[in-house]
Formats: structure tokens, sequence, C-alpha cells
């Protein structure tokens, strides 16, 4: 039977001690985010209150191609 190994359990972004709208920024800027990050970052904003700037930075980025 082959070893089982120990697999991290913080995500590939790790965004401890930055703002909300720092965080948002970033996943953004890097084209390399997923869909499922920035979804996590929306629901953020909504649990927040819901701040409308934030919220359409991220439609916006969620709805881009791929390739832009």
């Amino acid at each position: 039977m082959l070893p089982t190994r120990d697999f991290a359990i913080e995500p590939c972004f790790s965004f401890r001690g930055k703002s909300l709208a720092d965080q948002i920024a970033e996943a953004v800027r890097s084209r390399t985010t997923p869909l499922s990050q920035l979804l996590r970052l929306m629901a953020a904003v909504d649990k927040e209150g819901g701040d409308r700037r934030l919220k359409q930075i991220l439609r916006t980025r969620i709805g881009a191609p791929l390739d832009a």
C-alpha cells in the first residue's frame, strides 16, 4: 500500500491580513484566480454589507473572457 501524504489545508491563495478591497484588487489583477475564489470574495462582500463598487468590480471580472 502506498503511504498517504499530508495535504495543505490552506487554499492556494492566502489573503490573511489584507483588507477585502485589497484581496479583490489582487484577485482581479491575477488572470489565474479561480472562479470559486472570486465567488467567495463576492460572498464576503455581501457578508460585510455589500459595497456596490467592489461587487461591480467582481462581476466585471467574473464575466470577462478568459483571454481578456
